[in-house]
């Protein structure tokens, strides 16, 4: 395809490759960060995900020996063949990653005839593993290669073995393991070698294809159906460093709102003024903690964005201020389509601005939604963000709080958008075939700055379809799942791997969103789910209602116990989004981001960490009231009885209904909140630090918890040092906001396992 290389030439720390058949490129950014691009759609990088310049001063060396062109870098070394083959070294010469060279041979072949009669049968042929794809890329695996992100594919995981899409779909049915794609296309992936590491980022916004050893052991491949060969190379030495490498080309997650990570309280189905209240009240009664209440398609006026229904709400504003003065804000839905109605504002101001997506001939593109004929704003186009995010002013002068984007694949009713839509990259035009990825991206990044922009505030914004760098605009779900134990046991993997894909803000519903969730599933879910950093609770319409004083008053006793879990530990969890932040690390973390050298690990679905200081080993499966808890290495401590255990191996541990087994990392510092009904219920809370047995340090922060003020140096740092769970010693290390008006000490004796 590309032939030799005939010569290569130098601009600052590009690297242009002539081979007889195509010109290809590499892009130094960092030390650890090169860029493999070529032209195949257009000469320029058209990135949705990365923003700004991001390339950093190296010194870099080139060097032709007998075999191939050699590029190093203090971290890397890449060495360049012909045919544009590229393998890539560590510091030490130790090969990373090899591109494929040889013919591709699938693990089965199927004969046509077999497949005609298979197909008449009734069963679904999978000849995927066939298909040479526009753009592509294939590159060796080794044995014990372990695959990790790809944001929330079904599955376990480590994805080695498995194939899959990137094309944002909603789909309705139970979510299986072997589905392909769902909501989110995050095209980045970490591969966990026997002796080294590194991950790669395939920024291309078409349908996109990763197959990862399935069609063959010994390698894998990317592609696509259009559009550049763009892909960053990562050679950081762990996997902390390759994710923060990753999300510092994609960006981070800007700290939340405190009062976002608190309790949501959820249905779709709350349909009047009098069902809302009704529910902050029972939420009272049954002193359960909450700082949310989402309200779904049915507060719009005929499923019309931008309008509130007056009959069924007469009226909002004062509603939404009676939740507020219970401490429970207001988070709405929106939808991108926009109804096709004479004289609705949305729609003849879209109309008249030519703001929605059109028709290859020029009309303006029509599909259905929930209000019926509906148009889609081109959010490729600033002005089209910029009068979206303006019209939120709606929302925020009638008092809601924060806004869930959904529907944003997009999602339609009379099929899917045609390829040919056309739509608007910036200042390019494109087709749907190349926006469709980003779509939802792009619709949040117009609410996020229009939000921002409207209060000052940090805005909280909910999406279900983002690609790569949403993370900087909003967080995220896992979208429709089901009341049933296999998508309960789903989202630990799912939101372990969404993390590993610089997406650290995310949740499911618990309890599940469709069908009929029961009282022992309800429990446990509550017991993984109050661990997420979304912590939600949500149904469908249809099925049974979940809220937890309809289970009886044993699981109404664990939902409590479950969330005020989660609200004593803010400030752990507000801690962790500043890490977040900085870092790109997220709140949940498999095992395996901590200990990739631990092979017990790199499988594990059913345990996280929660930081670095708490692991979580909830029960996942029906009727289970003791199971197999593997703890990693170091000296561990059951956050509920305090028992002393050492890492490196397997325990049975009891875990009764009311019990989510969970540990806590010898030397922690765990900082607590008092019990409150909702963030802010008390003004100016105390800090309790939590001591545990061992010698550690931890760094605590705190700002004002709502604005910006912090990015100008208003906020606290404070370096604790624990001695042995027996004393400790603080000291700040950054002074910009007011201090605590206590601290209180509690240090937690250890306990010899009987």
């Amino acid at each position: 395809m590309f032939g030799k290389l005939l010569n290569h030439t130098t601009d600052g720390q590009t690297v242009t490759l002539h081979y007889e058949k195509q010109t290809a490129y590499l892009h130094v950014l960092t030390d650890t960060i090169i860029n493999v691009f070529v032209p195949f759609h257009t000469k320029e990088h058209l990135s949705k995900a990365i923003e700004g310049v991001k390339e950093q001063p190296v010194s870099f060396t080139l060097q032709q020996d007998q075999e191939s062109l050699v590029l190093s870098t203090p971290a890397l070394s890449c060495r360049i063949h012909d045919d544009f083959k590229l393998d890539f070294h560590d510091k030490d010469g130790n090969l990373l990653c090899a591109d494929y060279r040889g013919r591709r041979i699938p693990r089965f072949t199927l004969q046509e005839s077999l497949v005609e009669l298979s197909r008449k049968e009734g069963h679904e042929v999978n000849l995927s593993d066939t298909v040479d794809h526009p753009v592509q890329c294939g590159k060796t695996l080794d044995e014990g290669d372990c695959i990790y992100g790809l944001g929330d594919k079904t599955g376990v995981l480590n994805k080695r073995y498995y194939e899959y899409e990137n094309w944002n779909s909603d789909i309705p049915d139970p979510h299986e393991d072997c589905f392909k794609s769902l909501y989110k296309s995050i095209p980045f992936f970490i591969i966990l070698k026997e002796k080294g590491i590194y991950g790669i980022f395939y920024d291309n916004t078409f349908r996109s294809y990763f197959n990862f050893g399935k069609e063959n052991n010994s390698y894998y491949s990317f592609g696509s159906t259009d559009g550049n060969l763009d892909y960053y190379f990562i050679g950081a030495s762990s996997m902390p460093e390759i994710l923060t490498d990753y999300t510092y080309l994609t960006g981070r997650m800007p700290l939340p709102q405190k009062w976002a990570l608190g309790y949501h309280q959820s249905r779709w189905g709350y349909d009047s003024e009098e069902t809302f209240r009704g529910i902050a009240k029972k939420l009272q009664e049954h002193r359960i903690p909450c700082d949310a209440i989402h309200f779904d398609i049915e507060y719009m006026e005929r499923y019309k964005v931008f309008t509130w229904d007056k009959t069924r709400f007469a009226d909002a504003k004062t509603l939404l201020s009676d939740l507020k003065k219970q401490g429970i804000k207001a988070v709405t839905i929106i939808d991108p389509g926009v109804k096709v109605e004479k004289d609705y504002p949305m729609y003849e101001e879209g109309i008249s601005n030519g703001y929605f997506v059109k028709t290859p001939q020029g009309d303006t593109y029509v599909n259905a939604v929930w209000p019926g004929d509906a148009v889609f704003p081109d959010f490729g186009r600033p002005e089209v963000r910029s009068w979206w995010g303006e019209h939120l002013r709606f929302y925020t002068e009638l008092g809601v709080s924060g806004v869930w984007n959904d529907m944003n694949e997009p999602a339609s009713f009379n099929g899917p958008l045609p390829d040919d839509v056309v739509f608007t990259d910036e200042d390019r035009t494109t087709t749907h075939a190349e926006m469709h990825n980003v779509y939802g991206h792009n619709m949040a990044k117009a609410t996020y700055e229009g939000w921002k922009n409207l209060t000052g505030k940090r805005p909280f914004v909910i999406t279900r379809a983002c690609y790569s760098g949403s993370q900087k605009y909003a967080t995220a779900w896992t979208g429709d799942n089901q009341s049933l134990w296999t998508h309960l046991r789903m989202a630990i993997p799912q939101q372990c791997n969404l993390g590993l894909s610089g997406m650290p803000f995310i949740g499911t519903d618990i309890g599940g969103f469709g069908a009929d969730t029961t009282p022992e599933l309800m429990a446990r879910w509550i017991q993984t789910g109050c661990f997420s950093p979304l912590f939600r609770s949500h149904c469908a319409i249809g099925s049974m209602n979940q809220e937890p004083w309809l289970f009886g008053e044993e699981v109404l006793s664990i939902y409590r116990k479950y969330v005020e879990l989660r609200y004593s530990l803010l400030p752990y969890f507000y801690d962790l989004c500043r890490v977040c932040e900085q870092t790109g690390l997220p709140v949940i973390r498999p095992l395996v981001l901590h200990y990739e050298n631990d092979r017990n690990v790199r499988n594990m679905n059913d345990e996280f960490l929660i930081g670095e200081s708490l692991l979580a080993a909830p029960v996942v499966d029906q009727g289970v009231t003791r199971r197999l808890v593997y703890l990693p290495e170091g000296v561990w401590y059951d956050y509920w009885t305090h028992e002393e255990y050492q890492g490196g191996q397997y325990y049975p541990v009891d875990a009764p209904l009311d019990v989510c087994p969970l540990f806590v990392k010898a030397g922690s510092v765990l900082p607590k909140a008092p019990a409150q009904m909702y963030v802010g219920q008390i003004p100016d809370p105390e800090l309790i630090l939590e001591l545990w047995p061992g010698t550690g340090s931890y760094v605590h922060y705190r700002d004002n918890g709502e604005d910006f003020s912090y990015r100008d140096g208003a906020y606290n740092e404070y370096l604790i040092e624990n001695r042995d769970g027996q004393e400790a010693g603080i000291r700040k290390l950054h002074e910009g906001y007011t201090d605590y008006p206590d601290i209180k000490m509690v240090y937690i004796s250890r306990k010899k396992r009987a």
